[in-house]
């Protein structure tokens, strides 16, 4: 038999994604999943189709029980802790509730992890919100995107960290936690300050995901709003690019244990929100996409992109699927399955 992982949030976007790939290479697989989120149980259903009812454990709970998380990681060769709460808009709202989900629950697989005596990897799904608005870069502005002055690479991990918005700092939290187990109990984790991760089995909606939300909406005829002036950068990187890189940390952990990594797009991989992602959808969809203006949201960078040559040379990890091939494959699964995303 292979290790056996614990993937917490196994049953979201990334986390199901990441169970089909350990599922189909022999390891042992047990998800641990509270199940609010709307995909959940299509992913499930999804998994279960694949590879039969008995091929991985389920364990439906919180991040927030620490007792029960204790007993799931009892057993565990590499804790993948994905569980969170995600949208910055909700943090805003119910803060007590995302630090709950996100600062102790981090903490409490942290404390599962070093209790089982066991010395699991844990692999930490952290954000680049950790670096805040960055208003002290230089940005400018070109015709259709906003660009770094000086970060030809993109943002590097020596950036100093501005937690913005509870969200913010509830996984910049577990992000420093995660970080400091390593040093303290000899933990071998790592830290993934991830960019905006998209793909199938992303159900996305306008406070979180927003590639997927774009797309979900342009094929189903929503009224889509684009805030600000649209031409805000992102890196995106396709979520098989993600895992490759979760997986290339496990196979060089001598070498990423106590290690921070941005994962994301990478400069080669840049796209302007809507003023490049419009065009491309419009293009793929084979019409226009009306759309209509807001105001600039809160901490909305102009420019976010990752500097990730430190992931390329410590574990050789680069991204293979450029954003015109991810995103048509995103588009091509949400059309394909229609009846999932009827409002």
């Amino acid at each position: 038999m292979g290790k056996h992982f614990l993937i917490t949030g196994g049953a979201g976007f990334i986390g199901s994604n990441y169970v089909y790939r350990l599922l189909q290479r022999g390891e042992r697989v047990t998800i641990y999943d509270n199940l609010s989120r709307a995909g959940a149980p299509r992913n499930l259903a999804w998994l279960r189709e694949t590879f039969g009812e008995q091929a991985f454990d389920l364990i439906v709970g919180d991040v927030r029980d620490a007792a029960l998380l204790t007993s799931a990681a009892a057993k565990a060769d590499v804790i993948v802790h994905l569980a969170a709460q995600v949208a910055v808009t909700t943090s805003v709202v119910h803060p007590r509730q995302d630090f709950e989900i996100n600062a102790l629950g981090t903490f409490n697989v942290l404390e599962a992890a070093r209790l089982s005596g066991r010395q699991p990897a844990v692999l930490y799904a952290s954000t680049n919100k950790v670096y805040g608005g960055m208003e002290d870069v230089p940005i400018v502005e070109q015709e259709t995107r906003w660009t770094y002055a000086d970060l030809p690479h993109g943002c590097p991990e020596t950036q100093p960290l501005d937690f913005h918005s509870p969200y913010g700092c509830s996984k910049g939290t577990g992000d420093q936690y995660v970080r400091d187990y390593a040093r303290i109990y000899g933990l071998p984790t790592v830290v993934f300050r991830q960019s905006c991760i998209y793909g199938p089995r992303q159900f996305g909606i306008e406070d979180q995901g927003w590639v997927a939300w774009f797309v979900i909406a342009a094929v189903t005829g929503r009224p889509l709003t684009i805030y600000g002036d649209g031409k805000q950068v992102r890196d995106l990187l396709y979520v098989e690019d993600l895992l490759n890189a979760y997986d290339a940390a496990l196979d060089n952990l001598d070498v990423a244990a106590g290690q921070v990594y941005n994962l994301g797009g990478g400069k080669d991989n840049v796209i302007a929100i809507w003023a490049e992602f419009g065009p491309l959808l419009e293009e793929l969809l084979g019409r226009e996409i009306p759309v209509t203006r807001g105001d600039w949201r809160p901490g909305d960078q102009r420019v976010f992109f990752a500097d990730i040559r430190k992931a390329a040379r410590d574990l050789g990890w680069q991204p293979q699927v450029s954003v015109r091939e991810g995103v048509t494959r995103l588009f091509d699964w949400v059309q394909a399955h229609p009846e999932w995303f009827q409002a």
